[in-house]
């Protein structure tokens, strides 16, 4: 049997944000600099409450599993919309327009406005899951209304999964692949 003098090589290009979600050594990074982060803004939360440290060891791990809870939301919203250009092929010139909005979305969010306001609806649909689910948790723990809301706010707006704005389509140009 002789071998083929060619072979096909193909290239799957996909988000950074979906990337994340998807099983890797990278979660061997992701998740424990996640846990860091939310520790360190839960205990700024706190101010000087007494036992801020046992209360941060006993909670963040609860508030680490509601941010990758809520970032999920919002990748699932923008995978969605990402997806529906393939479902518009009709070769007209909407499909053109949805083709680049679902570009937008999925590799670079500048390239026009709609796909950035989608991606910056996504942000904050998963940062108002964070709120609410850390909010939750924090009450739950026997935190005061007022300083979960307090600590609650902070963990969302530092939280929020900014990463879905990184333009992916820099990883995927020419300088970055090529040998």
């Amino acid at each position: 049997m002789g071998r083929k003098p060619y072979s096909n090589v193909y290239n799957i290009m996909l988000p950074v944000w979906l990337l994340v979600f998807w099983p890797s050594y990278l979660w061997l990074l992701l998740i424990p600099l996640n846990y860091l982060i939310d520790r360190i803004v839960l205990k700024w939360g706190l101010g000087k409450m007494p036992d801020a440290g046992a209360f941060c060891r006993r909670h963040t791990w609860k508030i680490c599993l509601a941010g990758f809870a809520s970032d999920f939301v919002g990748m699932l919203m923008l995978l969605a919309l990402f997806l529906i250009p393939t479902l518009a092929a009709d070769g007209s010139a909407f499909e053109a327009v949805i083709h680049d909005i679902g570009y937008g979305i999925g590799f670079n969010p500048f390239t026009n406005i709609v796909a950035f306001l989608v991606v910056a609806l996504a942000v904050a649909v998963s940062g108002l899951c964070i709120y609410a689910l850390d909010r939750f948790i924090l009450v739950r723990a026997g935190l005061d209304p007022v300083q979960a809301k307090r600590c609650a706010l902070r963990l969302a707006l530092i939280t929020a999964p900014y990463l879905f704005f990184f333009p992916s389509s820099i990883i995927y140009s020419p300088p970055f692949y090529t040998f």
